[in-house]
């Protein structure tokens, strides 16, 4: 099994190409809420996991995209108190796991529910979405789950025209409506997981836009501003180098056609679960430093700096991206999650 994982996260890596840009934010972070592309994490872990996050793109550029986001997601009718996976069992002295082995307790499929609100403002646009998840988590063997999900939601656009200075203010995409407006929006996810690894599909803006064109033209471009639709692919693996010390390889790589592939590939070390530092390529455009701490039971933050590598490296100072986390109803007092490290 460790193998095949392995060669999975080396094909997504070769699957790269050239990256174009694509209409949904990117994060640099991506490791610590996958939730944000794929609605099957939705409940994951043992408790109600709420993230606030901030993205500031290209810093020093004017009209430079910057994103805010919040997720809630939780579990329902989940078992709280199976050993299944558990690293704080694991730990635990053999004379105490000894007494519980004799007893197979079978793991049974949960719940869960999420939300997502997120606005982007790039210059004079914006765009605002909603959505609600829900996944169903189901035990494949007494290590390895599956969950599938679903969640949809609503974008919105909009343009303030008063703040535009044209040559021609009276130009049918400024005024004919179709810059402000709402769209439904369904994006679906599948996710394998266990404790030392993950493997994840999602496609979002699923549904067919039906936008027509603003302006005609010959060139064969594509200028009706219909929604892309985007897909994800997600893999990470967990390698316990040495005691108290944690290796986490990672990769996503997005496609949203007609623009060519894009990847991101992550590599961070954890220490006592509590501190870690990571370094993340995107390819032909970032290279990301980034570091977290895990403060408590109830809060972690984390802060990641972009370096462009692109031709827009000269335009600005790098990007900026922090992640607050809370973990509410924590019974069992997790300090790093189980299952999304």
């Amino acid at each position: 099994m460790n193998k095949l994982i392995l060669a999975c996260l080396a094909v997504l890596v070769l699957a790269a190409s050239p990256v174009l840009a694509q209409q949904k934010p990117q994060f640099s972070q991506y490791t610590l809420n996958n939730y944000l592309a794929n609605p099957a994490i939705s409940g994951i872990e043992d408790y109600t996991d709420v993230k606030f996050g901030s993205r500031h793109q290209w810093s020093g550029l004017e009209g430079a995209p910057v994103t805010y986001y919040t997720t809630v997601h939780m579990p329902l009718n989940k078992d709280m108190t199976t050993n299944y996976g558990s690293r704080k069992f694991k730990d635990m002295p053999k004379e105490s796991t000894t007494k519980r082995t004799n007893v197979y307790r079978r793991v049974k499929a949960h719940h869960g529910i999420g939300a997502t609100a997120m606005t982007t403002k790039t210059g004079v646009l914006k765009r605002s979405s909603l959505s609600f998840s829900y996944a169903y988590h189901q035990p494949i063997t007494r290590s390895i789950r599956l969950s599938a999900g679903v969640a949809p939601g609503l974008i919105q656009y909009s343009l303030d025209p008063s703040r535009i200075r044209a040559v021609n203010m009276n130009d049918p995409a400024l005024n004919d409506g179709r810059a402000n407006e709402t769209k439904f929006d369904l994006n679906m996810g599948f996710w394998l997981y266990s404790q030392n690894f993950y493997v994840g599909v999602a496609g979002s803006q699923l549904l067919p836009s039906q936008r027509e064109y603003i302006i005609t033209s010959n060139s064969g471009a594509d200028q009706s501003g219909a929604l892309q639709q985007h897909f994800y692919t997600t893999a990470g693996y967990r390698i316990n180098a040495a005691p108290g010390i944690a290796v986490i390889p990672s990769v996503m790589v997005k496609m949203a056609s007609p623009s060519p592939a894009s990847v991101d590939a992550n590599m961070k070390v954890m220490y006592a679960d509590r501190i870690w530092a990571g370094v993340s390529y995107r390819h032909n455009e970032a290279v990301a430093a980034m570091a977290g701490v895990n403060v408590s039971p109830l809060l972690d933050v984390a802060y990641s700096y972009d370096a462009g590598t692109s031709p827009l490296r000269g335009t600005n100072s790098g990007s900026h991206e922090v992640v607050v986390g809370l973990k509410l109803r924590n019974a069992a007092k997790v300090l790093c999650p189980n299952w999304a490290w």
